[in-house]
C-alpha cells in the first residue's frame, strides 16, 4: 500500500474506469505468465517492519510525523494507518549464504536510525504486536495519519459497512466493543516477511504456505492483550479481520468472505486464481489517477507496474497475500508472509523467518503437492488454533495425524527446516543460530505471548492495570534493545516504567470496572444480599442500555430500614438517589478527590458516553495509598 495518489471513487464513472484498469491489469499479467515474462529461477527475500512510537509514560505517541522529518527523508522508512505507527523495508537478498543475517543486521541497523529519530521527538519505539497500553481513545480519527490514501480507506470501509464496527474476542477474558472506523488496525503490528517464487512453481510453494501458517504462528505469538484483556495468544489475527470487515451482518443463508482472510481454496495452477476470486468477491475501494496501460509497456519493452492491481490487491488482505513487484527491471512474483507479530526482537523475528523459510524449501522436496495429504479446511482450522492457543494448539497434520503444536514442532518441523536452509546454502552457523533460538523457545514454552502474560501475572494486583501495562511495555522495550532471545527474559516487574504519577493522574486507574448493579424496578432485599454476598458498600443503578439512573450506598439502605414500619416489598427506585454524583474515566484524580471530599461522599459511578463503565470509591484510592505511605515512611 505505498500508493499515494489515491481516490476515492464513488460516482459510477470513476468506478467503472477503475475495473476497467484493473481488468485490463489483470489480462496483461496472464500475458506475461503465458509468454515466460515472469521472472524465474531467482529467490529473493526481503522484511518489512512495523513498529510503535510510545511517550514517557509507554503509551501510544501520535508523533510519527516529526519522527520523520528527523529521518531526512530516508527512503526506507514510511508511515503506516496510526500516527504512532512506523514502519521500515529492507532490502532484498539472494536467498542464500548469509542472507539470513543479513536479515537481522538490517533489522538492528534500521532500528537504531527509527530510536535515534523517535528521541528526537521525546518518544520510543517498542516491537509488539499490540502495545500493552493502548488505550481505546488512542484510535481516534485524530490519530490517523493524515495521508489521503488513509483517510479513502476509512470513508470506504465506513460506506460499504454502513455503521459503526463491532468487535467481539473471547479468550481467557471477553471483549465486546464498538468503534466509528477503521482505526483499530493500527493497533496492530507485524515482521512481514516476503519470498519471491517462480510462476511456474508459485501454486506449490502457496498452498505449503497456507499449510506451515499454524505452526509458524504457534511458535511467534506476541500479541496476548488488548486493552488489558487477555485474548488470544495472537490476538492480531482476530483483530485485524474483525477491523476491517466490510460485511454489514451475517446472512445465514450466505457465505459471505472478509476481507482479511485465509483465503477459501487451494490454489491449483497460478496466481491468477486468487487475484480473480478476489476481484470477484470484493468491491474496489480505491482508486488512482496514475495508470498506463500494462501493454504499451510490454510494446516498449519496459516491465508493466500494473498499478491498478497493485493497488486492489493491497485492500485484500490474505495472510498469505500474492504480490507482484519488479526487481531490476524484471517482473517477479512474491508470497508476503503476514501472519507474524512484530518482535519480540529482531533475533526472534528473524528466526521466525528462518523457521518459515526452511519449511517451505524443505517440504517441497518433501511433498511436491501437499495439498494430496490434508485438506483446505484442516489447514484454515490450524491457523485459527494457533492464534487461540499458541503452542498449546493442537494440529491435524499431513496425512491424518493429530499433532500437539510443540511436539511438531520439535520432532518433525524443525529437522525439515533445517534441511531446506541447507538446501539453500544458507550459513551452517547462522542456521544452527536461527533455528536453534526457535527450538530453545519452543522447549521452554516462553514465546513473546507467554512472557506478557507471565510477567503481568506477577505484578501485584494492588497496582492499577494502567500502571503494570506501563511497566511490562517498558520491560518489552529496554529487553529488545539488547537483542536477547525472549525465552532468556526476566519478566517485567513493577517501577520498570518509571513515573508511577503518569499511571494515577486519572479516574481510570483507580476504577473498577467489574461492578455489580441492579435495575431500579429490582427487589431493595436484592441490593442488601449483594452487598453482602460480594462485600460492597455501593450499588449503582442502571437501566437496559447500562445508563446510569441511581446509587444505593449501605448507609442509605440502614437508614431506610431503621425507619421502616412495613413488610411489603420494596422496590429500588423508592430509595435510590437519584442523579448521582458521576465522573467519566478521563476526570484528573484529584478532581474527583475533591468532590468526594466537598460533597461527603465515599463513591463515584464511572460514566463514558453516557454508558456507565465503573465505579470509584475511598477504598480503591486506599489500596494505592497504604502501599506509597509505606514506600515513603520507609525510606525517610
Amino acid at each position: 500500500m505505498g500508493e499515494q495518489k489515491v481516490t476515492a471513487p464513488r460516482d459510477p464513472a470513476s468506478l467503472r474506469f477503475f475495473m476497467k484498469c484493473l481488468l485490463r491489469d489483470v489480462e496483461a499479467l496472464q500475458h506475461m505468465l503465458r509468454e515466460g515474462l515472469i521472472e524465474s529461477g531467482r529467490a529473493r527475500i526481503g522484511a518489512e517492519q512495523e513498529l510503535f512510537l510510545v511517550d514517557q509514560a509507554w503509551r501510544a505517541s501520535p508523533c510519527v510525523q516529526e519522527v520523520m522529518g528527523h529521518l531526512d527523508g530516508d527512503p526506507h522508512f514510511t508511515t503506516e494507518l496510526g500516527r504512532f505507527n512506523l514502519e521500515f523495508n529492507l532490502e532484498a537478498y539472494p536467498f542464500e549464504g548469509e542472507s539470513l543475517r543479513r536479515m537481522e543486521e538490517g533489522l538492528l541497523r534500521y532500528l537504531r536510525v527509527a530510536r535515534e529519530a523517535a528521541h528526537r521527538a521525546g518518544a520510543g519505539v517498542v516491537l509488539a504486536g499490540i502495545l500493552p497500553t493502548l488505550r481505546l481513545e488512542d484510535l481516534s480519527l485524530e490519530a490517523m495519519t493524515p495521508v489521503r490514501r488513509y483517510k479513502a480507506l476509512n470513508d470506504a470501509f465506513h460506506r460499504l459497512r454502513g455503521g459503526v464496527f463491532r468487535f467481539r474476542i473471547k479468550g481467557i477474558d471477553e471483549l465486546i466493543i464498538e468503534h466509528d472506523s477503521i482505526m483499530l488496525e493500527a493497533a496492530n503490528t507485524s515482521f512481514q516477511v516476503h519470498l519471491q517464487v517462480g510462476h511456474e512453481e508459485f501454486a506449490r510453494v502457496y498452498n505449503l504456505a497456507q499449510v506451515v501458517a499454524a505452526p509458524v504462528l504457534a511458535a511467534a505469538c506476541n500479541s496476548p492483550l488488548l486493552f488489558g484483556r487477555r485474548l488470544w495468544r495472537e490476538t492480531r489475527i482476530a483483530l485485524f479481520q474483525q477491523s476491517v470487515d466490510t460485511r454489514k451482518e451475517e446472512i445465514p443463508m450466505r457465505e459471505l468472505q472478509p476481507r482479511v482472510s485465509f483465503g477459501t481454496r487451494w490454489v491449483r495452477e497460478s496466481v491468477l486464481e486468487i487475484f480473480q476470486e478476489d476481484i470477484t468477491r470484493f468491491r474496489a475501494l480505491i482508486g488512482t489517477n496514475e495508470w498506463e496501460d500494462p501493454f504499451d509497456a510490454l510494446a516498449a519493452g519496459r516491465a508493466p507496474q500494473l498499478h491498478a492491481l497493485r493497488l486492489f490487491n493491497g485492500t485484500v488482505y490474505r495472510w498469505n497475500r500474492p504480490c507482484y513487484g519488479i526487481s531490476e527491471g524484471r517482473p517477479h512474483l512474491r508470497i508476503e508472509n503476514r501472519i507474524l507479530p512484530s518482535g519480540p526482537t529482531p533475533f526472534d523475528e528473524v528466526s521466525n523467518a528462518a523457521f518459515w523459510l526452511g519449511l517451505m524449501k524443505g517440504l517441497m522436496e518433501e511433498y511436491p503437492d501437499v495439498t494430496q495429504h490434508i485438506s483446505f479446511a484442516a489447514a484454515k482450522e490450524n491457523l485459527l488454533t494457533a492464534a487461540t492457543l499458541g503452542l498449546d494448539a493442537q494440529f491435524v497434520w499431513l496425512d491424518g495425524e493429530t499433532w500437539p503444536a510443540r511436539d511438531l514442532i520439535l520432532s518433525r518441523l524443525l529437522p525439515v527446516a533445517r534441511a531446506g536452509l541447507e538446501a539453500r546454502a544458507i550459513a551452517a552457523a547462522d542456521i544452527d543460530r536461527y533455528l536453534g533460538n526457535l527450538e530453545e523457545r519452543v522447549r521452554s514454552r516462553v514465546t513473546g505471548a507467554a512472557w506478557q502474560l507471565r510477567s503481568l501475572a506477577g505484578m501485584s494486583e494492588k497496582a492499577s492495570m494502567s500502571e503494570r501495562l506501563a511497566a511490562l511495555t517498558a520491560a518489552m522495550a529496554q529487553r529488545q534493545a539488547e537483542n536477547l532471545p525472549v525465552h532468556q527474559w526476566e519478566p517485567g516487574e513493577l517501577g520498570e516504567s518509571g513515573n508511577w504519577r503518569e499511571h494515577y493522574g486519572t479516574v481510570e486507574a483507580f476504577m473498577t470496572t467489574d461492578i455489580f448493579t441492579v435495575h431500579q424496578d429490582d427487589l431493595v432485599d436484592l441490593v442488601t444480599t449483594v452487598m453482602d454476598w460480594a462485600h460492597i458498600r455501593h450499588v449503582p443503578v442502571e437501566d437496559d442500555d447500562h445508563r446510569l439512573v441511581g446509587l444505593l450506598t449501605h448507609r442509605q439502605i440502614m437508614r431506610h430500614l431503621a425507619h421502616r414500619d412495613s413488610d411489603e416489598p420494596l422496590a429500588v427506585a423508592e430509595i435510590m438517589e437519584r442523579n448521582p454524583v458521576a465522573v467519566t474515566p478521563d476526570t484528573p484524580t484529584l478532581e474527583a478527590i475533591e468532590i468526594m471530599r466537598d460533597k461527603g461522599i465515599s463513591c463515584l459511578p464511572v460514566v463514558k458516553d453516557g454508558v456507565l463503565v465503573g465505579i470509584v470509591t475511598e477504598h480503591d484510592f486506599m489500596e494505592v495509598a497504604w502501599p506509597l505511605l509505606q514506600q515513603k515512611l520507609r525510606e525517610g
